[in-house]
């Protein structure tokens, strides 16, 4: 198993987990590699470097961001979730390119990447779907067509499916009235499964990791509170 989907402390008021515990447990359960993706920023790329230096560790750290992508419009209302993964030195390279330029230029309420940036520096990146936050399960929850979703598809590298305890405020809200059992949200991760499949692209499981161990949830939950959300309990399998 390689976690493609993990946060650490640096995703700020989200993740309760630091980089070096996280490489470090990967590495004890003998994973060949884990990915980095905290929300817009990549300031924990050298502590987790420095971890599998100094601990000796034989595991790889794909350097990654969980970004917010927007169309020429970068103040519109909703960003869309997005992974982008390193695949080489010119991708880690763009990666940070892209990281200045959301900070930068494009700062609304988050780090926002407008898909012409993404797109000019696409060299060398990895560009997955991502959460029932990315624009693909959006599409698919709000009931778009097949060609439509094809079409969002096509952009990705590979498509990102998750567990379905991750998307289960999906059904507590009224937003989301086609949803309400726990079939909805398998037929989500289904459809984008066959997208996958028709376009013959890697489906990816990720755990999108908030946390380490199951019993962490709490200390989430007290962050989730301090935002304002009335959920904030009712944390989801993200360890």
């Amino acid at each position: 198993r390689v976690e493609l989907h993990a946060h650490t402390t640096m995703s700020n008021m989200d993740a309760v987990v630091s980089v070096k515990n996280l490489v470090k447990t990967a590495a004890r359960w003998g994973w060949p590699a884990v990915a980095v993706t905290d929300h817009g920023v990549v300031q924990a790329f050298p502590d987790a470097a420095k971890t599998v230096q100094d601990n000796k560790l034989d595991i790889k750290i794909i350097y990654g961001v969980e970004g917010y992508l927007v169309g020429d419009d970068y103040e519109q209302k909703r960003a869309n979730h997005i992974i982008l993964l390193a695949k080489n030195p010119i991708g880690l390279q763009h990666l940070y390119q892209i990281i200045s330029l959301s900070h930068l230029k494009y700062l609304h309420r988050q780090p926002r990447i407008p898909k012409i940036v993404l797109e000019e520096y696409r060299e060398g990146l990895i560009i997955g779907s991502a959460c029932e936050a990315g624009e693909l399960i959006r599409g698919i929850v709000e009931g778009r067509s097949d060609e439509e979703l094809l079409k969002i598809a096509e952009f990705y590298d590979y498509l990102e499916i998750q567990p379905i305890g991750n998307n289960e405020f999906l059904k507590r809200s009224e937003s989301f009235p086609n949803i309400q059992t726990d079939d909805d949200l398998r037929n989500i991760n289904r459809k984008v499964a066959e997208l996958a499949k028709i376009q013959g692209k890697m489906l990816i499981a990720t755990g999108d990791v908030h946390f380490l161990n199951p019993e962490d949830a709490i200390y989430r939950a007290i962050l989730m509170k301090g935002k304002g959300f009335e959920d904030a309990e009712c944390q989801p399998p993200l360890y």
